[in-house]
């Protein structure tokens, strides 16, 4: 599986891989997850042009996955990571985040930092397996902060929530 930058006109895709990815939050009596629509297409754009969006693709190149970052803190944040259900279970999630922590790796910036659902099964606990750590609530610095109000916001916070962190040494130039 290849991983590349999204492409601009991918944009409407990615938000059909989210929504695709979502629904097995039904199955757990999470339909809000569910229904929820995945950020638009002008958010998007904002990750793409960032250069902070990357797509893991068939041999055809069709992405079947997605995973887009914030900075944060120093940090980049993973703010989505989505996998189409058709192709999950074959390491592209773990795939992506690693692509990422080597980005972060190649630019200097010491750790990866997300927000998940703790209890769902692949959320906090396949996060720990890629070798994220849960942070401490009350060490939150302010930035993250502002993505926990964020997410109260939205409803997010109706289920137990993790901040988690994924260090790494950065590599020599």
């Amino acid at each position: 599986m290849d991983i590349r930058a999204a492409g601009l006109n991918e944009l409407p895709l990615l938000q059909e891989i989210e929504r695709a990815a979502g629904q097995c939050f039904r199955d757990i009596g999470m339909p809000e997850i569910a229904d929820d629509e995945p950020l638009p297409l002008g958010e998007l754009a904002r990750y793409h042009l960032a250069r902070l969006a990357w797509v893991a693709v068939t041999d055809s190149d069709v992405p079947v996955a997605y995973l887009i970052a914030d900075r944060v803190e120093g940090n980049l944040h993973v703010e989505q990571v989505s996998v189409h259900p058709d192709s999950s279970r074959r390491g592209i999630g773990m795939s992506l985040l690693d692509h990422l922590a080597d980005h972060a790796a190649r630019e200097g910036t010491p750790a990866l930092t997300l927000t998940t659902f703790a209890q769902v099964p692949w959320n906090a606990p396949y996060y720990s397996r890629c070798g994220f750590q849960i942070l401490d609530d009350s060490k939150l610095a302010p930035g993250l902060r502002q993505i926990r109000e964020r997410e109260a916001e939205h409803g997010l916070d109706r289920w137990p929530r993790a901040w988690m962190r994924r260090a790494h040494s950065p590599r020599s130039p």
